[in-house]
């Protein structure tokens, strides 16, 4: 076999994910490897032969038990096979799916990545679990989200592979009780905590955005679908960075104070954006476009006093009519 200097990283997930099984002591073969990760038998063997000749891992058979297991009992893969960088930047992945920790998938690709990256947590001369550096001094700050049920969850996965309508019971923000839907889901969106169901309602004729956490009852049907061209939600938003919305694409045009200058001028928030700092003015003018108009009045709004809309009117009047809405609650 060719001896490989690094491991691509789907063969290194794969790999450490069979060295933890055989390391555990459940004797695993090759049909329940293959079961477990969802991949053919060919492959599991390959990866077997790989780990005994090219890493030297003492793997052998139990015709007893049926299964795999290491000769030294405590023998764990090193990480010396895999490139540092890519092994140091799996480590720090970890802090990035902390945002993901109300959804199903997080367990799985904690457990993953705590795998992948157990030898750089681990002093081999001391043969001791120590904490890795990262862990303490990259941090990503929990955000508000909404939770996710498992089965829920398990249901829309299959959906999607199977390209299958599914059924839920769904409560809609202006809705005063739930009403059942029919929808070919498309794609799973992530928006700031908050996961939706990105598809074809049957009952509107159209696309819609439906929130997991406000969706019950999920249940597979036997209607099939087939996936429209122009699927994609990523191709219908024009490059604009403002969440989970589809609308009409507009041009804006907003005015923000020398407080606000800094934060929008580090940011990219949509592809087209250009921002002018006129003459003599303690502010700056900023100019793009979205399909997301809901977003943008939100965002707007929530700069405060230190943005002013001009265009479009539909943004000026909505905006408007906001800071009126909130001026009456004061005076009450």
């Amino acid at each position: 076999m060719e001896t490989r200097k690094h491991l691509p990283r789907a063969v290194l997930a794969r790999i450490y994910f069979i060295d933890r099984q055989i390391a555990s002591g459940k004797h695993p073969n090759v049909n329940s490897l293959s079961k477990e990760y969802e991949v053919g038998t060919a492959t599991i063997y390959r990866d077997i032969e790989y780990m005994r000749d090219m890493l030297n891992a003492p793997i052998a058979y139990s015709a007893k038990r049926r299964g795999w297991y290491y000769e030294e009992k405590s023998f764990r893969l090193p990480a010396r096979f895999a490139s540092a960088n890519d092994m140091l930047a799996l480590g720090m992945a970890k802090s990035l799916i902390s945002l993901y920790k109300d959804t199903p998938l997080y367990e799985s690709a904690q457990r993953l990545l705590n795998d992948i990256t157990a030898p750089l947590s681990h002093d081999e001369a001391a043969n001791v679990k120590k904490a890795a550096w990262y862990e303490s001094r990259i941090i990503v700050p929990p955000v508000a989200s909404a939770p996710v049920k498992p089965e829920t969850w398990e249901i829309i996965i299959e959906s999607m592979k199977e390209n299958r309508v599914i059924s839920f019971e769904y409560k809609g923000i202006y809705d005063k009780d739930y009403n059942i839907r029919l929808v070919r889901p498309y794609q799973l969106l992530f928006d700031t905590g908050v996961w939706y169901i990105y598809g074809y309602s049957e009952e509107r004729s159209a696309m819609r955005f439906f929130s997991l956490s406000r969706l019950k009852n999920a249940a597979l049907t036997n209607e099939h679908f087939s996936l429209p061209k122009d699927f994609d939600y990523c191709a219908k938003n024009d490059g604009s960075y403002f969440g989970v919305f589809l609308g009409e694409k507009k041009s804006y045009k907003i005015e923000f104070s020398s407080e606000a200058a800094i934060e929008i001028q580090e940011r990219k928030w949509a592809v087209d954006q250009k921002i002018e700092t006129p003459k003599n003015r303690d502010r700056i003018i900023m100019t793009f476009s979205s399909t997301q108009y809901q977003k943008v009045l939100a965002w707007v709004l929530s700069f405060g006093i230190n943005a002013r809309p001009v265009e479009p009117a539909e943004l000026v009047n909505g905006w408007k009519k906001n800071i009126a809405a909130l001026y009456e609650k004061v005076k009450g």
